[in-house]
This record gives structure tokens, sequence and C-alpha cells, in this order.
């Protein structure tokens, strides 16, 4: 079953390092069967905290999904994002 990969960014902190973390990232979905539904695209707040940006990506499953996320090369590009924003991140799994 999908699972998918939800991160909003409700501040940023500092943009060089979310720079070096955009540069980064492209590199770490080698290897995994990613497919990027949106990222930072238009979006309009609806409920709760303000997000500056949202990401959702698709994954084949769960597992897939944690291989990525908590795989070296992306946890290395991570450092950079969380020293560049404050986010909301979320796993979650798709209907049948």
């Amino acid at each position: 079953m999908a699972a998918y990969i939800v991160l909003s960014r409700t501040e940023t902190l500092d943009q060089k390092e979310m720079e070096i973390y955009f540069d980064k990232v492209k590199a770490t979905f080698e290897g995994h069967s990613i497919e990027l539904l949106a990222a930072y695209g238009k979006h309009e707040n609806i409920e709760g905290i303000p997000s500056e940006g949202v990401v959702i990506a698709k994954f084949p499953n769960m597992e897939a999904a944690k291989k990525w996320y908590f795989g070296d090369a992306y946890q290395a590009a991570l450092k950079h994002r969380k020293k560049g924003a404050i986010y909301n991140g979320v796993i979650v799994e798709g209907l049948e």
C-alpha cells in the first residue's frame, strides 16, 4: 500500500542552510522509488499553524518511505534543513 511523506515548513530560520539542503536533497532520491506530488507550490492555509511551504512525496509503502527518510543520504541533507527551518512531518499510509 502506498505511503506518503508530508512535510510542512512553518518558519524559515536560515535561508543559506535551506539552500544547502535544496542542493543536496535531490541526490538522496537515487535508488529510491519516490514520486513528488507537490513541492512548495501555491497553497492556501485553511487550518492550524500556517505553512510557508508543503512537500508531498509518494512511496510504494511505509517501509520504502522510512528507508529513504532514515537513510544516511537523507539524514546528511536533513541536518541542513533542521538548521534552516522548522517543519512538521508525517509518514502516512494511503488507502487501499
